[in-house]
């Protein structure tokens, strides 16, 4: 009898994961396209410029390779990847709330 009911909860349990699972993907899932779909309204959008500059270049040339201007631009950019999934997760909670 006992054996019954404790297979009985692991059953529940493991079912309540996997709905949670599910939810977890679908709300993934959801997120993304609402990302891509703000995306795609936006004018420009700029990508992280993976090209860090070197430390060693002469002084003459620093100026165009300054790490403090390539850091800015690449955090203003993230700031604007980050206002975006933010936008979408906003959204993506007041649609589940209607």
């Amino acid at each position: 009898m006992a054996d019954e009911m404790a297979d009985e909860m692991a059953g529940k349990v493991r079912k309540t994961e996997q709905e949670q699972d599910a939810f977890v993907l679908d709300r993934r899932r959801r997120l993304h396209e609402l990302v891509v779909a703000l995306i795609q309204q936006q004018d420009e959008l700029e990508l992280l410029d993976g090209e860090a500059p070197r430390l060693d270049v002469a002084a003459s040339s620093a100026q165009a390779h300054d790490p403090a201007r390539w850091l800015d631009r690449n955090r203003r950019v993230l700031q604007r990847y980050q206002a975006l999934v933010r936008s979408a997760v906003t959204i993506d909670a007041l649609l589940d709330a209607e």
